[in-house]
């Protein structure tokens, strides 16, 4: 007959050894949750390990992760403890960087939390809409060719009486070609920044002379512009948000860099090139 076995469970020895009547205190970010030769992994370690992993790794069963983020510390405190060697040069200003990076992200943590609430978002929105108004729409159209010399023949057709949406059928190579050209209404920032200013700078029925972008050469006409009716607040509060907390953060680090004492100082043979030369900081 098998004799019992004389090993408890973990968590039956753990519950023999406490005395009746102890309280036990809950975990928190200092309990310590593994050693590995005495160096300590706290459920602090755990919880911002699990707070860096993509979302979709997040989304996976509790045990699951706990297991896998607590071998990998222990596997990471091993390897770092197998090394015999002083820190790598490279490593060193690895760690400066992160360091900066994370305290520097902290620092504005408060500056954001006290320039982006509710309150302040919605005092932002009634003070831009005011006026129950919202931002300048544009009507318009375009012929879209590969080269100015095309472009600038067609506003000489243009110009000589010829349709616009016939001509945009015929040689516009973008996909609004089949449809005249037309682009139908759009606000501000809705297109590349060239193609905006000169829709911006004409009036209306009026043609411009060829516009580059990325896409290509554009002839474009203005048909017709109107001012939009003020967005709703739960439509813009997002971007208005962004806006404050740039803000906060631009007016926050500008008065900073201000008030330090800021050196650059003058290094012969300094080059921005040398950002290139890793070599640098892998020599010994």
């Amino acid at each position: 007959m098998p004799r019992p076995s004389r090993i408890l469970p973990s968590l039956a020895l753990a519950a023999a050894l406490v005395l009746p009547g102890t309280v036990q205190a809950a975990p928190d970010a200092d309990t310590v949750v593994a050693r590995v030769n005495g160096e300590e992994i706290t459920l602090g370690h755990m919880i911002v390990a699990h707070a860096s992993l993509p979302e979709q790794y997040r989304q996976l069963p509790a045990e699951l992760l706990y297991e896998g983020i607590l071998d990998q510390l222990v596997q990471q405190i091993a390897l770092k403890q197998s090394r015999t060697e002083d820190v790598p040069r490279l490593v060193e200003l690895q760690l400066d960087n992160e360091r900066r990076s994370l305290l520097a992200a902290d620092a504005l943590e408060d500056v954001v939390s006290a320039a982006v609430g509710e309150a302040q978002v919605r005092a932002a929105y009634e003070e831009q809409y005011a006026d129950g108004q919202g931002g300048p729409e544009f009507n318009a159209s375009h012929i879209l060719v590969e080269t100015p010399e095309k472009a600038q023949e067609l506003i000489a057709e243009l110009k000589g009486g010829a349709d616009f949406a016939t001509l945009a059928k015929e040689h516009s190579t973008g996909p609004s070609g089949p449809s005249g050209g037309e682009l139908g209404w759009f606000g501000e920032g809705a297109m590349v920044a060239p193609f905006e200013e000169a829709v911006q700078a004409l009036d209306v029925g009026a043609i411009s002379g060829p516009v580059q972008t990325q896409f290509g050469w554009h002839v474009v006409k203005l048909n017709d512009k109107r001012i939009a009716d003020a967005p709703a607040l739960e439509e813009v509060q997002g971007e208005i948000a962004d806006r404050l907390q740039q803000e906060a953060i631009d007016a926050h680090v500008t008065r900073l860099i201000a008030e330090a004492e800021v050196e650059t100082p003058e290094i012969e043979g300094l080059s921005p090139e040398l950002l290139r030369n890793l070599d640098l900081v892998l020599e010994d």
